[in-house]
């Protein structure tokens, strides 16, 4: 028996409510296995990443991959980067559509920034900050490395691409290439695939569990399920529970069967 729990975005009362959950079905000592995006969009993306931490130095059986987001989090602190080519819309890491700044007000937001063209938190949080000027990203982002703890850096650019799990299921962020050996897939497919993976319904070596495109619930398609229930737009972060070859969702009354679509 296993756990997964899909993008948690930053919200740590429904982290906190998902772990009670998997505690009442028993599961406080299973595996839990985190499919990444932790941060971004809601309001603590730094209790989150400080939670599963300190579930892990507690002895947690707790696993986690490397979501894109964590990944532009880690980047931006470490060297500025906001863009990224898997971004088609041409949206920075910094614009309010993904949330990044949210997850800076996390770490900083008891010290408005010295910078010219600073407004507030309260106001970068609403509007973002795509388009910003070059200075003002370096001053931000200058501000981030002083103010996010090293640890939690270091932690998420350990995190793996993957993660096994029990009966030949595999844990990962985004999805797979089809067709492509496990040795051979790439980071960004990994941490950002959908065109050629959501479509996918045939055969695949691992039954592949995953999150990163957002539903209004997790859904089992037959070869791979999808635990992004939404939670980074406001909906419930809904547990999900593999036992006796059977895949269920958990909340207040128990389980439900969770059964291939259609």
């Amino acid at each position: 028996m296993f756990y997964v729990l899909g993008d948690i975005h930053g919200q740590t009362g429904a982290l906190d409510r998902a772990l009670r959950l998997i505690e009442a079905d028993g599961g406080a000592d299973r595996p839990l296995y985190f499919v990444g995006d932790l941060v971004d969009r809601g309001p603590d993306s730094r209790g989150v990443i400080q939670r599963i931490i300190d579930g892990q130095d507690a002895g947690r059986d707790w696993h986690c991959t490397l979501g894109n987001h964590d990944l532009m989090f880690a980047q931006f602190v470490l060297t500025g980067r906001v863009s990224h080519p898997e971004i088609k819309s041409g949206k920075t890491w910094l614009h309010h559509r993904l949330g990044g700044v949210h997850t800076l007000a996390s770490y900083m937001s008891e010290n408005e920034l010295d910078h010219p063209e600073w407004t507030s938190w309260t106001e970068a949080q609403e509007a973002g900050l795509d388009p910003s000027s070059a200075s003002l990203r370096q001053a931000l982002s200058d501000a981030a490395r002083a103010a996010v703890p090293e640890r939690h850096i270091d932690w998420i650019t350990a995190l793996p691409l993957m993660c096994d799990a029990p009966d030949n299921h595999l844990i990962v962020h985004a999805g797979l290439r089809p067709g492509r050996a496990l040795a051979k897939q790439t980071r960004s497919d990994l941490t950002w695939i959908r065109d050629g993976w959501l479509d996918y319904d045939g055969p695949l070596d691992h039954r592949v569990v995953h999150g990163h495109t957002a539903l209004d619930f997790p859904a089992h398609h037959g070869n791979r399920i999808n635990t992004d229930g939404g939670a980074g737009y406001g909906r419930p972060l809904v547990p999900c529970a593999y036992e006796g070859g059977q895949w269920f969702t958990l909340d207040e009354t128990g389980r439900t069967p969770l059964q291939p679509a259609a």
